[in-house]
């Protein structure tokens, strides 16, 4: 029986012993070794990047993962949400910004790096990084999460709970990654359709949350009443469950949908500054044209045939 919850219980509640903290370890070692090798070598590898995928991707996923987040998440449908959205929105946008494809294949060599890339740009990565089909997924998740038997069963089964963990994760960076487009993965949209993209997933955490909200069934059955906790009430924490979700998806949305406009205009930027240059480049050589024309150069050019 776990005690009321409080934001101390979020430091107080940790345990390391997770397939996902294992799997945090082992991406923060593999990419600081990547890290390390470039730099041994003299090339640059920006720290911002390294800075989002181990503090703001990995942390973040750390923070609900092996924290009192993860000891309530089966006690309080409300904490559930927010490891919901934590792990298949906001930490795969930070991990897509720490471009951990890119930096793997600027540090791989030989077999491996050719095996990477086969993977890439197979079949299956390019039909399941579609935008829409990648959308697709995203959106029918949920759904098929809450509205049917499955989330009482992730509640009773701790090996399904740790499966949809990293289901939530992969999920979200099949979607934001291609979106983000740092990394070099096939399916990418021009910045016009993937701002269309984001702004179709704000209806759809809507449409979620208030149904949630005004559900006459409770998430999970009688799983949540059978606890018998003296200081939480089911029907409340779902009302609030549900709020969380639909406030929470609309912030993300639109703060993803702003990082989307940015890079666009960044993109704008580079390519005017591209034809700025390829124009300087063509008047100065046509400057360079008049003046030995005018200066009596004579054209070169192939020998009239003597009489």
């Amino acid at each position: 029986m776990l005690p009321p919850f409080t934001p101390a219980a979020i430091f107080t509640q940790i345990h390391l012993t997770s397939l996902i903290a294992l799997f945090l370890l082992i991406a923060a070692a593999l990419y600081g070794y990547g890290v390390h090798q470039l730099r041994a070598r003299g090339d640059h590898w920006p720290a911002g990047r390294t800075v989002a995928f181990v503090v703001g991707g990995l942390g973040s996923i750390a923070a609900v993962t092996i924290s009192g987040i993860e000891a309530y998440d089966t006690t309080l449908i409300s904490v559930h949400m927010v490891q919901h959205m934590t792990l298949s929105m906001v930490g795969p946008i930070f991990l897509a910004l720490g471009a951990p494809v890119t930096l793997a294949l600027r540090t791989m060599h030989g077999p491996s790096r050719r095996t990477l890339l086969a993977v890439i740009h197979s079949r299956y990565v390019k039909v399941l990084t579609f935008p829409l089909v990648a959308f697709g997924i995203f959106v029918a998740n949920p759904f098929v999460l809450y509205f049917t038997g499955l989330y009482r069963a992730t509640l009773e089964h701790a090996w399904l709970h740790e499966f949809v963990h990293v289901h939530f994760i992969v999920t979200g960076c099949l979607f934001f990654w291609p979106l983000l487009g740092l990394d070099p993965l096939p399916g990418k949209w021009p910045y016009p359709g993937r701002a269309l993209l984001m702004v179709l997933s704000v209806p759809f955490h809507t449409v979620l949350g208030l149904t949630i909200m005004q559900s006459k069934t409770l998430l999970g059955g009688d799983f949540y009443p059978n606890l018998h906790l003296s200081w939480s009430n089911p029907w409340e924490d779902q009302v609030t469950a549900g709020g969380i979700l639909w406030a929470g998806g609309e912030i993300v949305s639109v703060t993803m949908l702003g990082i989307l406009i940015m890079q666009w205009i960044k993109q704008s930027e580079r390519e005017a500054r591209r034809i700025d240059r390829a124009l300087d480049r063509a008047e100065a050589e046509a400057a360079r044209e008049a003046a030995k024309i005018t200066s009596g150069t004579p054209a070169v050019g192939p020998r009239p045939d003597a009489e």
